[in-house]
């Protein structure tokens, strides 16, 4: 019983984990990324769809990223969807493909992408704390069918549970704020 709680809190905390990483992965460095591109919907064929679903994303080189679609028709639609998206960038369209060219940041746009990063941890330490919580009030149920020290124990590797997670979380904002602020 108790042991289904912690293995339970763990996958949790770990979603928690790779969620982050994928928010982290939508924030834009120096360096041209597709992954920021994942979340851009592009009207086509009547509803929206992801633009990885209408072309190919492929990075050229460190600041150009081409976008290939496999239906020529969808090129306005894709263009128009990444000059709407807040990416703030102006993407080329020669025709054939659309080229986006990424501009170094500026310190003060590196400065604004590393607080928003900053959020995004402070919100994943949040939520493993809620976890944390959600899980303690469980063990606080099973008081009458288990000893008060299996409890105690139970509270305890949850509280490592909570450390390691956001230990975790606290690296990969060290390691996202390197990676936005390297000019």
């Amino acid at each position: 019983m108790i042991n289904d709680i912690i293995a339970s809190t763990k996958e949790t905390m770990d979603k928690t984990h790779e969620s982050l990483l994928h928010e982290f992965s939508n924030v834009r460095t120096g360096r041209a990324s597709t992954a920021v591109f994942d979340r851009i919907q592009v009207e086509a064929y009547g509803s929206m769809m992801p633009l990885n679903q209408t072309a190919s994303v492929k990075a050229l080189d460190a600041q150009t990223i081409m976008i290939e679609p496999w239906d020529k028709s969808v090129l306005g639609a894709i263009e128009k969807a990444i000059q709407g998206s807040d990416l703030g960038i102006n993407p080329m369209n020669d025709g054939q493909v659309v080229r986006v060219s990424f501009p170094p940041l500026t310190e003060e746009r590196r400065i604004e992408l590393t607080k928003l990063c900053k959020t995004y941890a402070e919100d994943a330490r949040v939520a493993v704390r809620n976890i944390r919580r959600d899980a303690n009030q469980k063990l606080e149920k099973l008081a009458k069918e288990v000893s008060e020290d299996d409890i105690h124990r139970g509270e305890a590797e949850i509280q490592k549970l909570t450390d390691a997670a956001i230990k975790k979380i606290d690296d990969a904002f060290k390691q996202k704020e390197t990676e936005v602020m390297a000019v």
